[in-house]
């Protein structure tokens, strides 16, 4: 045991600003969907290039209505991947589809875009790749699949606002992408995501479902200029991200390329350090041009389970990103998943876990972990 302080494995790093844009929200009498989520729509289209984007109470609400938008029918199916967390398998049962699985790249984590193809089948309507930890997945490869076999595709970027890929944000091109804004993600507003298309279809049928299906923005319909009448086109749910979210995300986004600059820092001093102690496996990188966000800084260790432990007898937080969701009972029984489906993936679950990793570590921080980390392995 250690007298130190619990450190987290991240920490949400908030301004000044933003303890004041909150309080004026709070004293303005105006809580929730409001003119500050307008306005942070209107910032994070300009972060992704002027592309359309629509806010939501948390990224599985945009992975959810996304999904729901592109109609699947009975028996349709999504391909992605076994490195991700359950979210992404549950939203694409939700919006009716069954998921089809392809292992990862054990050396990016990433899905192994050279298995898409040989999965695709006749009733194959959706690719969604995650780009596991900020790490950009290689969307030529997807995006030509999709084009070649006529499918949608929905980037799970949960992990991945402010990643690069080929010297584009992921955002900022492609059909539909879903952010996070979860306070462990590298931006936060409590709770929040948004989803990101230049589809009007898309578009209208999100916005619709965000909020109870009624068939025009109506937050406004108790205001003075509002009218409290309105239709329902469709049985939707209570998605809306509130003006409180939104008062956080404001001031984050422009912190948010300060953000990954100070994580790379970090992961470089990690890879260094890291690099002399055996029985630890470092995440590669991908050959194509990239910028990764590093959400989060994924090890291998044997024994994971007793490494996390001891991490947790000397006071220091540790991530598990992720059990494999495949593996869980629902998706075993309904599905038929099985051990060994998914090697690599499944080797990967077994021993992975996330260091501590947040813009506003301190050295005193980084040499607690990284002796710890020798002491438990």
């Amino acid at each position: 045991m250690t007298d130190a302080p619990f450190l987290p494995f991240t920490r949400p790093v908030l301004s000044e600003e933003t303890y004041r844009e909150v309080e004026a929200v709070l004293r303005s009498g105006w809580l929730t969907t409001g003119p500050r989520v307008a306005q942070f729509e209107k910032d994070l289209s300009s972060y992704f290039g002027g592309r359309q984007v629509r806010c939501l109470s948390s990224a599985t609400a945009g992975l959810q209505l996304a999904l729901l938008a592109l109609d699947l029918k009975p028996g349709d199916e999504v391909i992605t991947t076994p490195l991700t967390f359950v979210a992404t398998l549950n939203t694409i049962v939700q919006a009716g589809g069954k998921p089809v699985l392809v292992d990862i790249d054990p050396v990016t984590r990433n899905m192994d875009v050279t298995r898409i193809e040989p999965a695709i089948t006749p009733r194959t309507r959706a690719i969604v790749p995650v780009h596991y930890a900020g790490l950009p997945v290689e969307l030529d490869v997807v995006y030509a699949m999709a084009k070649k076999h006529n499918l949608r595709v929905v980037e799970d970027c949960a992990h991945a606002i402010g990643t690069e890929y080929k010297g584009k944000k992921l955002g900022s091109f492609g059909d539909i992408q879903v952010m996070s804004f979860h306070p462990n993600k590298n931006m936060t507003t409590g709770e929040g995501g948004a989803v990101v298309t230049d589809d009007k279809d898309v578009l209208k049928r999100i916005e619709q479902l965000r909020f109870h299906g009624i068939d025009r923005e109506a937050f406004n319909r108790f205001g003075k200029s509002g009218s409290q009448h309105y239709d329902v086109v469709l049985p939707g749910f209570k998605y809306n991200m509130m003006d409180i979210q939104a008062a956080i995300g404001l001031h984050q986004l422009p912190m948010l390329d300060g953000f990954i600059t100070a994580r790379k820092a970090w992961v470089e001093r990690y890879r260094e350090r890291l690099a002399t102690i055996p029985h630890i496996t470092l995440p590669g990188a991908p050959e194509f041009a990239h910028r990764h966000a590093w959400h989060i800084l994924t090890v291998l260790v044997p024994e994971r389970d007793a490494f996390i432990d001891k991490m947790k007898e000397r006071n220091i937080g540790v991530g598990l990103h992720w059990d494999a969701p495949h593996l869980f009972s629902y998706y075993r029984k309904t599905f038929g998943f099985k051990e060994g489906d998914f090697p690599h993936a499944e080797h990967a679950c077994a021993h992975i876990c996330s260091l501590p990793l947040f813009p506003t570590m301190t050295e005193a921080d980084f040499e607690r972990v990284i002796k710890a980390t020798q002491d438990c392995l």
